[in-house]
């Protein structure tokens, strides 16, 4: 009997997979048999994640990409076609961040937040749908998004807006790709314990306790918690999806106010 939620032979592309959660979506989708193509700025990251998924028997490619250049997504969904034969899943991982209050933001760092985390969205999803049809056989497209998207963030804000842009994105990707069957989905987590997260969103103990008291489970999210719902869009089990957002935040709680 088929497992509706395997996703064995799905050639894979997970953007921003060097660190954090993306490093994490490629060692989970590589273990159940995807094969992985990881893809970043910096090649050194890639490296190290595409030697260890190696060691553990998976089958990972890397290239380096610059998701703001429309040309390098094309490419990176060509390396691909190149080394696995075709694609299946893209996954939107890549973001970026500024803390800062908008009277102090320059206009370079708002436009660079925004390149990266809506418009690389914007190419790299528009890359995959093209060969989505060219092999006439559907797809999946998974982006990333936050909960600062859907509640804003006063002191990262390109990073709120573009993250809302990218929801949006994904409902209206979604509409418009349905009926030849691409699935656009989306997933918004909330805080999840990263070395890059720790320096602007909990830079000392006592935020980071504040931060871990107004989730309802008491606790920051890891990693894999954000792995295993691209593991579940990603495969069939999902497959009346599209449009979607998945809220992956611990909940809230009271005892934030208390």
């Amino acid at each position: 009997m088929k497992d509706p939620f395997s996703i064995e032979g799905k050639v894979t592309i997970v953007t921003g997979g060097g660190t954090g959660i993306g490093e994490s979506i490629a060692h989970e989708f590589a273990k159940r048999g995807a094969p992985v193509l990881i893809a970043s700025r910096k090649v050194e990251n890639l490296e190290k994640v595409r030697d260890q998924i190696r060691r553990e028997g998976g089958k990972c490619e890397m290239t380096q990409c610059d998701v703001r250049d429309s040309d390098q997504c094309d490419a990176m969904v060509a390396t691909a076609v190149k080394h696995f034969g075709r694609l299946d899943v893209l996954i939107n991982n890549h973001g970026a961040s500024i803390a800062s209050s908008s009277l102090d933001l320059r206009p370079n760092g708002w436009k660079a937040v925004v390149a990266i985390n809506l418009d690389g969205v914007f190419f790299c999803s528009k890359a995959a749908a093209r060969q989505f049809f060219a092999q006439k056989s559907g797809g999946s497209i998974i982006n990333i998004s936050s909960t600062a998207g859907i509640d804003g963030s006063s002191h990262m804000l390109p990073y709120g807006a573009s993250k809302a842009g990218v929801i949006n994105l994904t409902v209206s990707h979604a509409s418009e790709w349905g009926d030849r069957g691409v699935r656009v989905n989306c997933i918004a987590p909330g805080p999840i314990d990263t070395e890059g997260a720790a320096p602007r969103v909990w830079p000392n103990p006592k935020v980071k306790e504040a931060v871990a008291r107004s989730r309802a489970l008491g606790r920051f999210g890891t990693v894999d918690e954000i792995a295993y719902p691209c593991i579940f869009l990603a495969s069939d089990a999902s497959s009346y999806m599209t449009g979607s957002l998945l809220v992956i935040d611990g909940g809230t709680s009271p005892r934030a106010m208390e």
